[in-house]
């Protein structure tokens, strides 16, 4: 029997490991400066977790461990907000955004010149609205019709950068805080589903503002947990016990509170403080990991605010000042179908050539015969495109009034466009697929992925390179690149294109590739479902090639990150003869696929965020980069205040300057292979 001290002590225990879960989650979400690693934070999280399944009893709605823990929703409930979510006016020129500010002066006798103003961008991103009570999260809700959304505090609950329970940090919480904010998906995290999606044969997103809206309104919120999703907060609807004078100080006092704010935000003086930080933000909106299509000017005096007061549908003390629209209308000439590895068939329109953002667009994606349909787009018809971001560009919509006379609808393709065969489509898949396992387009597109850089890395065997050598049938699968009979520096020379030295180059590059890192092996194969992460994950589970191929579907359900359809693919791969029979061949022909470094849950980089920079001497990058995360570390493209490590080659530029600068801890390559070959560092 339990006694009530044991009780206490162990309620005491699960309150303190979850005030020190959430103080470890503002270092590392808000300030982007953690105090422990990621495997002290993980203990930290087991022992709760391990405390609340022995005390189910000391469970709290707001516990981190809770973050996955309501079951599918049938449907959103309609949550009404206690202030409109009301919609900014939008500027499109400096003209407009000028007029709006003299609208301000127009409105407020007396004003000075020099008024101050609250500048951020504007995330392209959904708008959401969290409610704290006395600290904790209450409800999370869409902005819906400004009114009414619908209350999707389960899936915002999964998100990592929503605190469950706000940071007291010596003062009192608010008693309501109602703090509006944008979920969004980075640049980087949405090329990454996309890939996944290409690499599973299914069709990828549109942009990311619909990923991520997509992802916060699924009904099961283990969907939306599997989601990349972010959110940065921004503006306010009731706040009672929570002083301010400005924007700006609203806006440091959430942040004090545990709530991540709009990056590059700042304070300026005048209008011309304005006009310059709409330039800079421009400059870099590229670079940016977050979409942004403008930026958002307020106000930063409150009691101006409330002076100026609101319109119906818009506060007269803010703006959104709209970036130029990466957007063109052209002519589309044709409508064409390429054929992807896995035999999905890909529409794309064939346009008129025409400049967006600085780049000439020649083509857009369709997705599929779907989307064509909805948009009922043909050839000959005036259609507006958008290019986001390195997306292909899209057609968005038709525009009816100059479709030409004669234009047809544009039926599905009833034969694969590269060999003639016969098309499918399984039930439940949008993709319409060719059932030729020969088709040269499969072929071609076969070789193509395994030469990537992230796969096999065959440097110089491009799409050119590869459609000569299947069109003249000397290669048919990635196992005859390695047959000398096949492909020699003799047969390269002599095709167009192509010069003695070219083709001893690309045979070099062929010898380099015959050793490749075993999760590099497996992404090549083209194994569907298999990215770069899982790949990665299956390497470092098995260890060998032998094992993987081995592998029963109960060994691979074993396996961290697979799941049954992911463990029924793999299977299926290796099952098959005709991937059988390539990868014998890639194997007789003297590809070896190295076996790779279990990870290590002890070691000085565990845990760590390592950075490379610089050329290494010794080590190829991708292979230092393999064995950093061997040994258990995060490896990472750039320099911020969570880099635990930098280690620099020759050359090393503007990253080991930055990293000097925030007393990052630098090591040579010589010292690095000291460390994770388990020395000391010289």
């Amino acid at each position: 029997m339990t006694s009530r001290s044991d009780l206490e002590a162990d309620r005491a225990r699960a309150a303190e490991l979850r005030e020190s879960l959430r103080f470890h989650n503002y270092r590392y979400h808000v300030l982007d400066d953690p105090v422990v690693s990621d495997s002290e934070y993980d203990a930290i999280l087991r022992e709760l977790e391990a405390l609340e399944a022995r005390r189910p009893e000391l469970v709290t709605p707001d516990s981190p461990t809770q973050r996955v823990g309501a079951p599918p929703s049938a449907a959103f409930a309609p949550v009404r907000h206690r202030v409109p979510m009301i919609s900014l006016d939008n500027a499109y020129s400096l003209e407009e955004a000028r007029a709006w500010n003299e609208r301000i002066f127009s409105h407020l006798r007396e004003t000075p010149s020099d008024l101050e103003y609250a500048c951020e961008m504007k995330l392209d991103g959904v708008a959401v609205e969290l409610v704290y009570e006395n600290g904790a999260l209450t409800v999370g809700s869409t902005r819906g019709d400004g009114e009414i959304g619908e209350d999707v505090t389960s899936n915002l609950k999964t998100l990592k950068t929503v605190p469950l329970r706000l940071l007291a940090r010596g003062a009192p919480v608010p008693e309501l805080l109602e703090v509006r904010g944008e979920v969004c998906i980075s640049r980087k995290s949405f090329e990454a589903i996309n890939r996944e999606q290409l690499e599973k044969g299914d069709e990828p997103y549109a942009n990311p503002r619909n990923t991520a809206a997509g992802s916060l309104k699924t009904l099961d919120p283990k969907d939306a947990a599997a989601r990349p999703l972010e959110i940065f907060f921004h503006s306010r609807g009731e706040a009672r016990g929570l002083e301010f004078a400005t924007h700006s100080e609203f806006l440091d006092r959430i942040g004090e509170l545990g709530l991540r704010t709009s990056p590059r935000s700042a304070v300026v003086r005048g209008f011309e403080g304005v006009e310059r930080y709409y330039e800079e933000i421009g400059r870099i909106r590229d670079e940016l990991p977050i979409e942004i299509d403008g930026i958002v000017v307020k106000v930063n005096d409150i009691a101006l605010q409330r002076r100026l007061g609101e319109r119906s549908r818009s506060p007269r003390w803010a703006v959104a000042w709209k970036f130029a629209a990466k957007q063109a209308t052209t002519r589309v000439l044709a409508i064409e179908h390429n054929v992807g590895r896995t035999g999905a068939i890909t529409p794309l329109a064939r346009l008129e050539p025409v400049g967006i953002g600085g780049v000439t667009v020649s083509r857009a994606g369709l997705h599929n015969q779907d989307e064509i349909e909805r948009l009922d787009v043909r050839a000959g018809d005036t259609v507006l495109i958008e290019r986001a971001g390195d997306v292909i560009p899209k057609v968005v919509k038709v525009i009816l009034e100059k479709r030409p006379d004669g234009a047809v609808p544009s039926p599905p393709p009833v034969a694969c466009p590269a060999c003639g065969a016969p098309l499918s489509r399984v039930e439940g898949e949008v993709a319409i697929r060719c059932t030729n396992i020969a088709c040269p387009a499969q072929r071609k597109e076969s070789i193509i992925h395994w030469s990537m850089r992230s796969a096999a890395d065959v440097e110089g065997l491009g799409e050119k390179l590869v459609s000569e050598l299947v069109d003249r049938g000397i290669v048919e699968s990635p196992a005859d690149v390695y047959d000398a009979s096949r492909v020699n520096e003799a047969v390269l020379a002599d095709l167009p294109r192509m010069a003695e030295k070219s083709a001893k180059n690309v045979m070099a590059a062929i010898e380099r590739s015959r050793a490749v890192p075993l999760a590099r092996f497996l992404l090549a194969l083209g194994i569907r479902h298999v990215g770069e992460a899982l790949a990665d994950s299956l390497a470092r589970h098995f260890v060998s090639f032998a094992a993987v191929r081995a592998a029963t579907l109960d060994d691979l359900l074993r396996a961290p990150d697979v799941g049954a359809t992911v463990a029924e693919s793999i299977r299926a791969f290796f099952d098959n003869p005709r991937n059988a029979s390539t990868i014998d061949a890639l194997l007789a022909n003297g590809v070896v696929p190295r076996d790779a470094e279990p990870r290590k849950a002890t070691g000085e980089l565990f845990g760590m965020t390592v950075v490379f920079t610089g050329t290494l001497l010794t080590l190829t990058r991708e292979d230092a980069e393999a064995m950093a995360r061997a040994a258990g570390a995060v490896v990472s493209g750039s320099i911020g205040k969570s880099t635990s490590l930098l280690v620099a080659g020759d050359k090393a530029g503007s990253k080991l300057d930055k990293a000097k600068k925030l007393g990052v801890r630098v090591m040579t390559e010589e010292e690095f292979l000291a460390l994770v070959r388990g020395g000391k560092p010289l």
